[in-house]
């Protein structure tokens, strides 16, 4: 017979039977009935109308009955805190009852009732629990020490659990010592303070390797945490507990391999990088990370992300392991892209060849997603390996033959970052790439291509033509394409001035007068400024020669990366963020792996709970005087239209005129090869005329008498006549400059 009929119950005044079956003198009506009353708590019916009469069920030797009524209990002491007080006496005199698992189960329930009137009297009997001869209870209340914490912090800490819980450490049964360190490294996590609660030793750490053997494998996880947070004395030491950690890598359970990875993988840090037993643990790690993989899918996207860290960190585990990482046809798209990741870092020139060869087939897929990382990931490779770099770009223009719209796209994009890697060696290929100059529509793909045409224009006869052609559509494009653009315009007119002066003032005016962007119009001034000051020093800043791209670009910062490792096993590794990061309100002291000290085998004891001091990068601030300097270049900017020559003035309706502007100024003379023009000089401040625009000056204060106003670090003053043809008076003047409104002093 089943328990279901307890859930089928469609009586009326169903409480009121429930009541006096609850009350009867029949052991066996009262168990059924409140059997009855937890199924109905199960499936959310309110019954707890009935909770004095489930109380006094406690008073019975049968045990079963009794794990009903605390199950009951726990569900509904929180509604009923004053209701509950009633039960106290009973889990007090259940604490000494001669079976143990009453004793475990009177203790265990205590805690699990979260009400402070109740927590007062648990601190007696769970003193004694801990003190009890037999582990099972021992164990039980160990646990019940971490719940009571969690309620209760300061409670715990005045009563002296903790360090109760520091002597169960040396108890002789396994279960005990791992649910003491399990206790202990929840209320390590739950403490505001982040200091250590225990100290590791010798002695303490030979006794966790003990246990490690014979207890659950929860306990082994906690235990193998807990070796992860020691620091070995030397390297005998660390090879001694590695020795008797390695067993855990054949365990089934897929988090005591982990956190058993994290114990070696810390303390393989202090040990000779070339000595023997490192390949040999080398060797030992790769097999449990394989086999993981043959798990669900879930679990092989925990063993992947892990195995991403394990990889940066020491990528020779592996290198032997690459066609695991092979994606199968039915692996979920997580699972597939993870793969993929792996494989980029564990690619080398003895297996370029097999992993291009599935990448290329991997760009068949359907999935696009999928399609567009592979097609990235051959591009990785040739960064990566330069011995595959032509087998690489070979296998770009093929997927760029296909024709298909995303992967032509991607594969320009990375051709851009190969071309960045080896300059100057596969240019043949830029014809090709400007054959589907017109089926691009995604920003970064048309971004990558401008600047192929940009860097490459002296050697593109139509890169005027193909530049225009993305001009024309300028105010409708992505950001990231404008500010492409207008640095490729530039460089095409610093590397063929003659005729395409008129396509770079195009690009200046539509950045610099037209664009709302500030990035975009900052650049455009920059660049304005440049050609029309000295047009050398724009050769020098926009033709510089440009540094080589890093092979890996996705690579964690190796700070990062080491507290990463110290966190394998854990959600941090899935993230690949610290806990600080999506833990609120965490204050414990960041892990890091320990430091081999040269030339001996000894770590820093303070290792564990201090980062390692980050070399802070020198700041050279500029002198005063280099300031000053910096603010009268800028204020010396031509804010409106340029002007044709450096010293000279023009009315401001041949100003306004775009067709007849020259925005490059005298500076470029020098670049199409005539006369240099002369530095310019200081516009005069006091002898504009009326028709004349304002003058910009370096700030500097006005001669005793004059009308010139400070306005944001300048002095500005321009004589001229004002009519106030209006019927009010103007009492307080102001002209627009620059789109500000600026106050006149009247004389």
């Amino acid at each position: 017979m089943t328990d279901s009929k307890y859930f089928t119950t469609t009586k009326k005044g169903e409480i009121f039977e429930l009541k006096a079956d609850l009350n009867s003198d029949k052991k066996e009506k009262k168990k059924e009935a409140v059997k009855k009353v937890i199924a109905s708590m199960t499936v959310g019916k309110d019954v707890s109308a009935l909770f004095p009469d489930v109380v006094n069920c406690m008073q019975t030797d049968n045990l079963e009955l009794k794990k009903l009524v605390y199950l009951y209990l726990m569900n509904y002491a929180k509604s009923q805190p004053d209701m509950a007080i009633m039960a106290v006496n009973t889990f007090v005199k259940d604490c000494e009852d001669p079976n143990p698992l009453i004793r475990a189960l009177a203790v265990r329930t205590m805690g699990c009732i979260r009400v402070d009137k109740i927590t007062e009297y648990l601190c007696e009997p769970l003193r004694k629990c801990l003190k009890d001869e037999d582990p099972y209870v021992q164990k039980t209340a160990a646990v019940c020490v971490a719940k009571l914490y969690d309620i209760n912090p300061q409670l715990v800490e005045d009563q002296g659990f903790i360090d109760q819980l520091r002597d169960l450490l040396t108890a002789s049964n396994p279960m005990v010592v791992a649910n003491a360190v399990a206790a202990l490294s929840e209320i390590n996590d739950a403490s505001q303070s982040g200091a250590a609660l225990f100290d590791l030793n010798s002695q303490t750490i030979n006794k966790l390797l003990t246990a490690l053997n014979e207890c659950t494998e929860w306990g082994q996880i906690f235990i193998l945490d807990s070796l992860a947070n020691y620091t070995p004395k030397d390297e005998r030491e660390a090879q001694s507990v590695c020795e008797r950690v390695t067993p855990r890598l054949a365990h089934a359970n897929a988090a005591v391999v982990l956190s058993a990875v994290k114990v070696l993988m810390k303390f393989m840090e202090v040990m000779n990088p070339s000595g023997e037993y490192i390949t040999t643990l080398t060797k030992k790690l790769a097999p449990p990370l394989v086999t993981l993989l043959s798990a669900e899918p879930e679990v092989q996207y925990v063993a992947l992300r892990n195995i991403n860290l394990i990889v940066q960190k020491r990528s020779d585990i592996l290198k032997q392991e690459m066609k695991v990482f092979f994606v199968k046809y039915n692996d979920p798209i997580y699972v597939k892209l993870e793969k993929l990741d792996i494989m980029i870092r564990l690619a080398s020139q003895g297996n370029i060849a097999q992993v291009l060869a599935e990448l290329k087939e991997y760009a068949t897929e359907v999935d696009v997603d999928f399609v567009r990382k592979s097609v990235r990931a051959i591009g990785r490779c040739a960064i990566k390996v330069e011995q595959s770099a032509e087998r690489c770009v070979s296998t770009l223009l093929d997927l760029i033959q296909t024709k298909v719209n995303y992967v032509v796209q991607e594969a320009i994009v990375v051709i851009k970052d190969i071309f960045r890697k080896y300059p100057n060696k596969y240019e043949s290929i830029i014809a090709t790439l400007c054959e589907n100059l017109d089926t691009l529509d995604e920003p970064e793909a048309r971004a990558s291509m401008i600047w192929i045409i940009g860097e490459y224009a002296e050697r593109i006869d139509n890169a005027d033509e193909l530049l225009e052609s993305f001009l024309e559509g300028f105010h409708d494009e992505n950001t990231q394409v404008q500010l492409q653009l207008l640095t490729a315009i530039v460089k095409l007119f610093l590397k063929r001035p003659q005729d395409t002066q008129e396509l770079v003032q195009s690009v200046l005016s539509l950045a610099t007068q037209d664009s709302d962007n500030p990035d975009l119009r900052d650049r455009g001034y920059i660049y304005w400024r440049l050609l029309s000051t000295d047009p050398a020093a724009a050769k020098d800043v926009v033709l510089a020669e440009k540094p080589l791209i890093s092979e890996e670009t996705d690579l964690i910062e190796p700070t990062l990366l080491d507290e990463l490792i110290c966190y394998i096993g854990s959600l941090a590794s899935v993230y690949h963020k610290p806990p600080s990061a999506f833990v609120e309100g965490r204050t414990a002291a960041r892990r890091v792996l320990p430091t081999r000290a040269p030339g001996s085998g000894s770590t820093s004891p303070d290792s564990e709970t201090t980062s390692t001091p980050v070399q802070q990068s020198t700041v050279i601030l500029p002198s005063q005087g280099s300031q000053g300097d910096l603010i009268g270049d800028l204020l010396n900017m031509d804010l409106g239209p340029p002007m044709m020559g450096s010293s000279t003035t023009v009315p401001m309706a041949q100003a306004q005129d775009a067709a007849a502007i020259d925005l490059l100024g005298g500076g470029l003379d020098s670049l199409l090869g005539g006369p240099v023009a002369s530095a310019p000089t200081p516009p005069p401040t006091t002898t504009a005329t009326s028709s004349s625009p304002f003058t910009v000056a370096a700030a500097a204060p006005p001669a005793s008498g004059s009308n010139a106003e400070l306005v944001r670090g300048c002095w500005m003053a321009s004589p001229f006549d004002i009519e106030n043809k209006s019927l009010c008076p103007v009492p307080f003047p102001t002209v627009g400059f620059n789109q500000i409104a600026l106050p006149m002093q009247l004389d």
